[in-house]
This record gives structure tokens, C-alpha cells and sequence, in this order.
């Protein structure tokens, strides 16, 4: 995208992003030069001075001659603007959804949508984490796991598939082996501060158009967190019963932690 292309996004028109830049090039120019450095035709160019003057945008520093606002008073005028339309907007639409109460369920597809808004979950969670992924998956998010760590967020992970215990409160899915080909792919279980999460499945062979449920609808978001909490329980009953192995310390804290997480 060019300058003048990002000027027009701040209600430059076409014709005063051209302007304004011509003139930042190139000052004080009349009328004439700036039609010239411009492309705009001379019959337009004084109309468009005159509303640039109006949005004191420029400057006519003696008869006929221009100046622009600096490009970095003009920085700090866009930003405060934007920050302040922000704000506005902000408030406007909270008071909007409060009056709604309702949550909607959205779909999302695709590799590149499902990660950028796993990172966005993750990078905003201020609490707690649960997380269900493959090592894969764990691959591409393990930085923004660890700087949620690094804020405070205690982490719950259950790994799917082959990957080093790197987690306090961490455990394997008993059926790592073969969990994929039950699946029929990937599965991204991620529930932030018991108020929004994100779920489902990259089929194998169907990664880009596969499905998944991203949601802040409580209901949604609290059995999600429980099918996660009860996938910790499933590793210790599959360790006590199907393996006759004893707990570790480790496991007798993690289920202690888990026991009392709801």
C-alpha cells in the first residue's frame, strides 16, 4: 500500500493525499508547481488548497504560496484522533454488548486464521490456560506460552502426541499414538480465563477448510474447560488401571491442583 493510499484511510480525499504530499516534497510551491508536482489540474488544485487550508492541513505563508503541517504534527494529530474515535467507539460498543448479553458462536477456517487467533487467545489471557494441542501446534505457539507464563498465567497442558515436559501442571494423553488417526487430524482445544476459547479440529485431509468454533459464549467456554480438566483425569486413571503404575509425586500434585481448579 503507498502513502497516499494510507492517508485516504484518515479522510484524505484522493486528491488531497496527492496535495499534501506534493507539497511535503516540495515547499513553499504555488498553485502552479503543485498542480505540476501533483497531477492535478490547475482548474482543481486552489479548491483543494482551500480545504486543506480549512483542515489547517496547509498553510499559505503570503499570497499564493503554501506551506504543510509537518508530517510529524500531523502524526501526532492522526494518532490522537484515532485514539480518541478508539475510545468512543469502545464504549459505545461495550454498552451495546452489555445490552445484548448474548455471545455468538463463530466459525473459523484455515491454518493461517486458526493460529492468528490462537497467538491473539493466548497473548491476551491475564489468568489461566488450558491447552490441548499437538506438538506441532505446541511448535508454532510455544512463545506466546511461555510470555503468558513470564505475566502470571498458570498453564494446564495436555500434549497430544510425543514432546518434552516442559509445563508445571502437564500431562500426555494416554492414547498418543494413535489419537491422530481416531481424530482424522489435529485437534487445538485452547480456554482462556474460563471466558473464551477455541476448538476444533484440522482434518488431514482437509487443513484449510476445516472448521473450528472460536467463542466467548460462557456455556461453550465452561464445558470446554471441563472436557480439558477431565482429559487430566483420564491420564491418571489410564496410568492407575491400564498401566499399574503408581502415581509420581508430580502426578499427586497435578491431580491435587486439578481437583480443586473449578
Amino acid at each position: 500500500m503507498d502513502i497516499a493510499s494510507i492517508l485516504r484511510d484518515f479522510a484524505f480525499s484522493k486528491y488531497e493525499s496527492s496535495c499534501y504530499l506534493a507539497l511535503l516534497a516540495k515547499h513553499p510551491s504555488n498553485g502552479s508547481q503543485l498542480s505540476m508536482l501533483s497531477g492535478i489540474a490547475r482548474s482543481r488544485i486552489y479548491d483543494v488548497l482551500r480545504g486543506l487550508a480549512k483542515k489547517k492541513l496547509v498553510f499559505e505563508i503570503e499570497k499564493g504560496l503554501y506551506v504543510p503541517l509537518p508530517f510529524e504534527e500531523l502524526k501526532k494529530r492522526l494518532r490522537g484522533q484515532f485514539e480518541s474515535n478508539l475510545k468512543i467507539l469502545d464504549e459505545q460498543l461495550d454498552e451495546m454488548a452489555a445490552q445484548s448479553g448474548f455471545e455468538y458462536l463463530f466459525t473459523l477456517n484455515g491454518v493461517d486464521e486458526v493460529i492468528a487467533k490462537a497467538v491473539d487467545i493466548i497473548n491476551s489471557a491475564q489468568q489461566e490456560l488450558y491447552l490441548r494441542l499437538f506438538p506441532e501446534t505446541w511448535q508454532r505457539l510455544k512463545t506466546q506460552i511461555e510470555r503468558a507464563i513470564h505475566r502470571g498465567v498458570v498453564v494446564r497442558f495436555i500434549s497430544m502426541g510425543p514432546m518434552p515436559s516442559v509445563y508445571d501442571i502437564q500431562v500426555f494423553h494416554p492414547d498418543v499414538d494413535h489419537i491422530k488417526d481416531k481424530l482424522g487430524g489435529e485437534s487445538i482445544d485452547i480456554i482462556a480465563d474460563k471466558a473464551e476459547a477455541i476448538a476444533g479440529i484440522f482434518e488431514t485431509d482437509n487443513m484449510n477448510r476445516s472448521p473450528f468454533i472460536w467463542t466467548r459464549n460462557h456455556w461453550f467456554v465452561i464445558a470446554n474447560r471441563d472436557s480439558l480438566r477431565h482429559d487430566f483425569y483420564h491420564y491418571f486413571l489410564d496410568k492407575l488401571y491400564e498401566r499399574g503404575e503408581s502415581l509420581s509425586t508430580r502426578d499427586k500434585q497435578i491431580y491435587a491442583f486439578i481437583k480443586a481448579d473449578d
